[in-house]
């Protein structure tokens, strides 16, 4: 098969040729009307890009290019007269501190002549700087291409009205024909994400067949997940302080608990398109369809980041799932950075959830507690078992302390008596085919 057409997000003439996946040293110029733009600034300077300039116009957006007309020229006319000791000296590209339009970011490009990202075209640059894994390209790929067929639609509309192209009206401009095979290239590649997901679920259920037990990770992005994941599996993942470092699923056994299985997966961000989410799905699956799910917040940031944080975890996690089928426990990380724990305990405990779990994977706080809250949750209390000594079963004592250890997570053992973690039904299961052996102390 021919290497499919790359299209250039944002560039508002949406740019034929080879996607560009480094961006680091690029000079930007962001447009800003309402909220707080550091998140979108974090998330250039992520993928190495220097924010020379914010600028500010007060009011609503204009529909069709954001800042209005007299605005948008001066930005123009000073990038495009920016000489070397000027400011915006080198700025090549402008970003835009919203969720755009097709219809504003083609007329923006217009009138800036230099590319143009709005908060989407940002994220899909960084996924695509970060995706590793088959899977992750092919669901980059996917967002990305249902971002550009939405610009590349608003091209068509533009350049075919009051016109038709070709002999007698018959022809087509060359833009439909690349929609065309944009439109294309998303079917084959929704066939490639399905058999994705058909194969996570069998994954799935071949770990529940064998007695497995699923504990997810999520939580914003840069919260901690990936060195929470490392420090209860010992399994190393890509650990940056930066937005966005994981985008595929990592699954790994906790540390001395081999029946229990980690789920580390992509981060959660405010206003987040859920068309772009939704490219994720099959990926945020495997974090959310688990025995228990940690929502994991960085106790570090101010108080009221920290509640728009944990709120929109939560809305994610129980928009995408059933609710009264999740066991949820909230994490707090980070706690060696500084932050107030009891304001944020305060803000967890205002939102209806049980009392936060606070650690530090940097210096192990709080870490032995949160794996016995785990194992709790999963197993509920602790049982201890005795097996006996029969002079009418041939079996040794030994062949049923093999079982026990197949069955569960020993903690202590002392001759025949044993401490463990275990399923209730499993335990039931092997006392009942014991025939006395085995027995609850």
């Amino acid at each position: 098969m021919d290497e499919p057409i790359r299209v250039l997000a944002g560039t508002g003439g949406v740019a034929l040729g080879e996607a560009r996946t480094n961006h680091e040293g690029r000079k930007a110029v962001l447009l800003h009307r309402e909220g707080d733009p550091t998140e979108l600034i974090a998330l250039a300077e992520t993928m190495g890009i220097d924010v020379l300039d914010v600028q500010y116009q007060k009011g609503k957006d204009d529909p069709r290019t954001y800042f209005g007309k007299g605005r948008l020229q001066d930005v123009a006319d000073e990038i495009s007269t920016a000489v070397e000791g000027h400011p915006w000296h080198g700025v090549d590209l402008v970003i835009i501190h919203s969720n755009s339009s097709p219809r504003q970011l083609v007329n923006i490009h217009e009138s800036v002549q230099v590319e143009v990202w709005d908060r989407v075209r940002l994220l899909l640059s960084l996924f695509i700087s970060h995706a590793g894994s088959v899977e992750a390209k092919t669901q980059v790929r996917l967002a990305q291409l249902q971002a550009d067929r939405s610009v590349l639609r608003e091209l068509v509309n533009q350049q075919t009205t009051g016109e038709r192209a070709g002999f007698g009206a018959g022809g087509k401009q060359a833009i439909q024909g690349v929609l065309a095979t944009v439109s294309r290239e998303l079917t084959q590649l929704r066939k490639k994400q399905r058999k994705h997901a058909l194969a996570r679920k069998e994954r799935r259920r071949q770990r529940t067949r064998g007695g497995a037990r699923t504990v997810g990770l999520a939580g914003y992005t840069n919260a901690g997940k990936s060195s929470l994941f490392l420090a209860l599996s010992g399994k190393e993942v890509l650990i940056e302080d930066k937005l966005f470092s994981t985008l595929e699923t990592t699954v790994g056994r906790m540390e001395m608990s081999p029946r229990i299985l980690l789920a580390d997966t992509i981060g959660f961000i405010d206003e987040l398109p859920s068309d772009l989410l939704d490219a994720f799905h099959a990926t945020l699956d495997e974090s959310l369809q688990c025995d228990l799910l940690l929502l994991v917040v960085d106790s570090s940031d101010e108080t009221n980041e920290f509640q728009r944080k944990l709120s929109t975890t939560r809305r994610e996690v129980l928009d995408r799932g059933d609710e009264s089928g999740i066991s949820l426990k909230v994490v707090l990380t980070k706690s060696d950075l500084g932050g107030d724990i009891d304001a944020a305990i305060e803000i967890v405990s205002a939102m209806g959830m049980s009392e936060p779990l606070v650690i530090s994977s940097h210096n192990g706080e709080g870490l032995d507690e949160l794996r016995e809250a785990i194992m709790y949750s999963l197993y509920g209390p602790k049982t201890t078992l005795v097996v006996s000594e029969s002079e009418h079963d041939q079996r040794n004592a030994e062949a049923y302390v093999s079982q026990i250890y197949d069955l569960g997570i020993v903690t202590e053992k002392n001759g025949l008596e044993m401490t463990l973690w275990c399923g209730q039904a499993e335990l039931q299961k092997l006392i009942s085919k014991s025939e006395g052996r085995i027995s609850i102390k």
